[in-house]
């Protein structure tokens, strides 16, 4: 069984995830630990728990969820796994920090990338990668089966969706990613977003205004 263990991070209030098993192994989601009590709150939870670990992922690479990928890398050795069509959003951070006035530690480069269709193993547990663009060019999720989530990063959220007036982000696009991909994995899934509150997936079919006329086929 997997944990996830979620910190709410930087101005943004951007969710970074911690996914572990019983072996010990875990792999670290989008850290977006900006200031040092941050990154220290994020060590105490994974060094406390005698956790370790083997992979550094990101759903995108909008600011928000990178800027912790610099401290993680180098405290945990890792390197960095995105989609490869993420490459220009990544390489536009540094001027967004400028943008939003806010210091960055530049993200590491990525030494793989995220294949739609193969699965991210760690310890006894793997997670199934889905291309869901719209918000980004490059966003994917990580679909557990056998617990029944998704970290659908800045797709889906309760009672919204991502963003889409963010360069390389298109409503259709996004909207076809959520109805394709999300809401076929069945409505007991937990989603967990990139920003606020779990939801589930037949909480979004019912109750999510951007949905609504999408749901009929489910």
């Amino acid at each position: 069984m997997i944990t996830v263990k979620s910190f709410c991070f930087n101005s943004f209030e951007e969710n970074t995830y911690v996914l572990s098993d019983p072996t010990g192994e875990c792999v670290i989601i989008d850290p977006g630990c900006m200031m040092q009590e941050e990154e220290v709150e994020l060590a105490h939870y994974i060094d406390g728990h005698h956790l370790r670990p083997v992979r550094l992922l990101n759903t995108h690479c909008h600011i928000d969820h990178i800027l912790g990928n610099q401290f993680v890398a180098s405290r945990y050795q890792l390197g960095l796994e995105i989609h490869n069509r993420e490459i220009p959003v990544l390489a536009s951070s540094e001027q967004v920090s400028k943008m939003y006035q806010i210091a960055l530690n530049p993200s590491p480069q990525p030494t793989a990338f995220l294949v739609p269709g193969q699965h991210i193993k760690f310890g006894a547990s793997e997670l199934q990668i889905f291309f869901t663009p719209g918000h980004s060019p490059g966003s994917v999720s990580f679909f557990s089966e056998s617990d029944q989530f998704v970290i659908s990063g800045d797709v889906l959220f309760e009672r919204s969706i991502g963003r889409t007036d963010l360069p390389g982000g298109n409503y259709d696009t996004l909207i076809e990613s959520i109805v394709k991909e999300l809401l076929p994995l069945g409505d007991d899934v937990v989603v967990y977003s990139g920003h606020g509150n779990p939801t589930t997936i037949g909480s979004e079919k019912r109750l999510n205004p951007f949905l609504r006329e999408h749901v009929q086929n489910f």
